[in-house]
């Protein structure tokens, strides 16, 4: 699998374009926001002679969203989303407003990311694993052949996704980190929703959340 980085929108929100030798490709948080951005997006799609298939989002937050309609529009495709973010799309307008950006037409997600365990394009396949705590719906996805892992909010270069927001939950996304991440290996890529790329195994180290709630487990135990 192939995997591209646009970073999109006034809060500097990561697209990635995945796509194998088949070139079907799905775009994962597609942030894109004014027509230079929508241009940037489909003059790579065009470059690399891609035929999207698929428009799937890790959460509903409106700066990963920007960019659905668009591609709906575009290439006729279906929107992935968990339907426990569905209000976050309807409450867009009014979170965009608070950044001072506006947000447009969001389409409501065709395809419910609670009932689908994986994602297949070509000939890959992407697991669909619930990672609540930033928002309720949020999920990774991941390829385990190149063991990438996109993380959206959850989980970023030292650091977590923010719990303060609608919906947020410090507690879960803690538990979905300890659980459902850290188990899936130490070299396992991590490609966050913003900022740059890490590691499984850096975050174990080097990222304090993770560290801090370790140690508290190891000193419980012990």
């Amino acid at each position: 699998m192939k995997i591209a980085c646009l970073t999109f929108n006034p809060i500097q929100e990561n697209t990635y374009i995945l796509w194998d030798d088949t070139q079907q490709c799905v775009v994962v948080d597609a942030g894109n926001s004014s027509p230079r951005e929508d241009a940037a997006l489909d003059n790579f799609i065009a470059d690399h002679g891609l035929h999207p298939v698929l428009a799937v989002n890790t959460h509903g937050h409106f700066d990963h969203t920007l960019g659905v309609e668009h591609l709906r529009r575009r290439y006729d495709i279906p929107f992935a989303l968990s339907f426990k973010d569905r209000f976050l799309l309807e409450g867009a307008s009014a979170s965009g407003s608070i950044f001072g950006v506006e947000v447009g037409t969001l389409p409501a997600p065709d395809l419910d990311l609670d009932a689908t365990p994986e994602i297949r394009f070509g000939n890959t396949v992407l697991q669909v694993i619930p990672t609540p705590g930033h928002t309720p719906g949020h999920v990774a996805l991941y390829e385990p052949l190149s063991k990438s892992l996109f993380t959206g909010d959850t989980l970023f270069r030292e650091s977590i996704g923010r719990t303060d927001l609608p919906g947020g939950d410090y507690s879960w996304i803690m538990r979905s980190i300890l659980d459902r991440i850290v188990p899936l290996g130490d070299e396992v890529k991590v490609y966050p929703g913003h900022g740059p790329e890490t590691t499984v195994g850096h975050e174990t180290v080097y990222n304090p959340f993770i560290v801090e709630v370790i140690n508290e487990e190891v000193n419980y135990k012990g």
